[in-house]
Parts: structure tokens; sequence; C-alpha cells
């Protein structure tokens, strides 16, 4: 089968490999629909998982094909969503509450790391029961592919934060998963929502998913603006969603979050040996500012909860999808095009 690879550090490109078979327990899914995302660029130009040679590409929605003898709610024909992290459910770890790491730190994250990704002809999908979910005819694929990790990773910078009602929030980073942190700030409850970002296409959909305020980091240091908005108080809770180069969205948001507050993060820092914690900020290290740090959740309950909010019209994902492409062989456009980030750019995917 064709996939679109990593090389080398620095390089992307076609390859040929063996289609994959299935476990006992696993699928292999032919996709309808891809996305792409800003950590498949970081992997593949920053390096931080080494020289690898697996085929790009976590987000998808497709067709099942094969099962594993012992798969019991999927068969083939099927659409399914698969979420980005797809844990082994059979470890300790889960049973201590953290199946996003079953197996060790980050260790539910298999594709590209461990394994060949979504970018290709057909995917393995590991312990299918568990990691797939039924996709309901109604959901259009560009909306749908945002299920896979660009709306688990952006409500889970709200989930980590425990936001209460009425808190004021600002959002660092307003890609595709800032924007849905955005979303998930107004469900749940949050009252003023200020978001950091310049791209107008993305400065637009934020204001439309409950941005109350807008600020640029072009027009001067974002804390000091945060703080000019908020009366000197600062913010109860600070989502980073970007701001990854030298740990700067996370600096920032340690300096404008109140005494008590939290820092949510949910950006992917993949250059550099260490992140800034600013001292004056943190109190001294004695603040009670609560830093908080994680991969999205994942498996096929979270997946049935996010596919109803989209069902029954609480979010709209498909305004995420700026640049749609039709054919497999798009893949590479839309690659370079998720690379490059234009002004008009928010996300793009690849209806096969």
């Amino acid at each position: 089968m064709k996939g679109f690879a990593m090389l080398k550090i620095g390089v992307a490109g076609w390859v040929e490999k063996g289609k994959p078979k299935p476990g006992p327990i696993d699928a292999v899914v032919r996709p309808l629909a891809v996305g792409m995302c800003t950590s498949d660029i970081h992997t593949v130009y920053d390096g931080p998982l080494g020289d690898v040679n697996f085929i790009m590409g976590h987000e998808a929605v497709g067709e099942v094909v094969e099962v594993g003898r012992e798969v019991k709610d999927f068969q083939p024909g099927d659409r399914i969503v698969v979420g980005a992290i797809t844990p082994d459910w059979r470890t300790i770890d889960v049973q201590r509450g953290w199946h996003q790491h079953s197996g060790g730190m980050l260790a539910g994250f298999k594709f590209t790391t461990v394994k060949d990704g979504v970018f290709a002809e057909y995917f393995h999908v590991s312990d299918a029961d568990m990691n797939l979910a039924h996709l309901p005819n109604e959901i259009p694929l560009e909306a749908a592919v945002m299920l896979s990790d660009m709306i688990p990773t952006g409500f889970h910078g709200v989930e980590l934060a425990d936001m209460g009602f009425g808190m004021t929030v600002c959002v660092i980073g307003i890609g595709p998963i800032g924007l849905m942190s955005v979303a998930a700030a107004r469900l749940r409850g949050a009252g003023r929502i200020i978001a950091v970002g310049t791209r107008q296409a993305c400065v637009e959909a934020a204001k439309y998913y409950g941005a109350t305020d807008i600020i640029s980091y072009k027009t001067g240091d974002i804390a000091k603006q945060v703080m000019n908005l908020t009366g000197g108080i600062g913010v109860d809770v600070a989502i980073v969603a970007g701001g990854e180069k030298d740990g700067e969205g996370l600096l920032q948001a340690i300096k404008m979050t109140k005494a008590g507050g939290t820092i949510s993060n949910v950006a992917y820092f993949s250059t550099g040996e260490t992140l800034p914690i600013p001292r004056n900020e943190w109190g001294l290290g004695m603040g009670h500012k609560t830093i908080k740090g994680g991969l999205m959740p994942a498996g096929r309950y979270k997946l049935e909860r996010f596919i109803d909010l989209v069902r029954y019209n609480r979010v709209d994902p498909s305004k995420l999808a700026t640049h749609v492409f039709h054919g497999m062989k798009n893949i590479e456009k839309a690659w370079y095009l998720m690379k490059e980030k234009p002004a008009n750019l928010i996300k793009p995917v690849v209806i096969y």
C-alpha cells in the first residue's frame, strides 16, 4: 500500500509498505478522511522522536475493512472514528487511572511513534472494541475528523483546569486545538474568555466559538495585556494551546494567572531540555498556582460523548476545516499547507 511518511528528520514523502493485518482484537481501517496536525509537522521537522520511518498522521475517520476474531462490536463496512490516542486497555496504568500512559509515559500515543499512522490506504487499530466508535451518517466527514484529536485535546485543556462557572479564562494560541478550548470553556460556563492569536481566520473563529476578547502577541507582551484587561487581577485559568517555541506560552500563562489559579497545558513542546517558570510571578514558588499538562483522553466512551456534542449541535467543528481536499494524492499538498500556515488557514482536511 501507499503512505505518506517521515523519511528522516526534516524530510517527508511517499513510501510503499505492506497492508497491515489485524491481531485477534484489532481492526484494519480504510480512511475516509484525514486531518493534518501541527504535531505531525513538529515530529518531522523538529525530530523529537529521532529519525523514524513511520507513515505519518493520527487523525482519521474511516471504514472498517477487516477485524480480528475476538472483535465483537465492529465489522467490515462500519463507519468509524478512531482517536489519535489508542491505549492498551489491559494494563496496570489503566487501573491507576492513566490510560493515556498505558505502558509508560505517553505510550497511548502509538500512531507515528511506534507504528504507522493514518496517511495511507489502510491503517491498523489496536483493541478495536475499545478504541473505535461508530460514526453517525449525519455528521459530515470534515467535522467528524476533528473528533480524533482537535475536540478531545482542546476540551481536555478545560477539563484539566476544573473550570467553574463565571471564571475568567485566557486561551493562548487559537489554532484548531485552542479554538476547541474556547468552545469548551464556553460550554463549561466560563464568563470572560480571552483568546490570544493573530491570523484573521482564527480570530473570527474564536469569536464564533465564544471568545469575548482578542489580543495579539504582535502588539506587546500578552501577560501585560491580560493584566491590563483584568484590572491587574489576572485570570482564573490560562490554557496553553500554542507558544511552544522556547516555552513562551507556558511562561506567559504563569505570569497572567492569579494566585490560586490554574495553568492547563495541551501544547506539544517538541524542542529544548527545560521549560521556563518565572520566579516572581509564581509567587517565589508559593503562589498556589497549579500547573497541569495532559495528553488527550482516549477510548470509545469518550469518543461517543464527543460525537454526541457534535451530533446534537453543541459544537460545530467543521468550521476548523478551512481547506478541504479530495483524493489521497492531495495529502502532500495539505501537508505543506499545514507547514506553511498561511493567514487564511485553520486546518486542512483530505477526504479520500
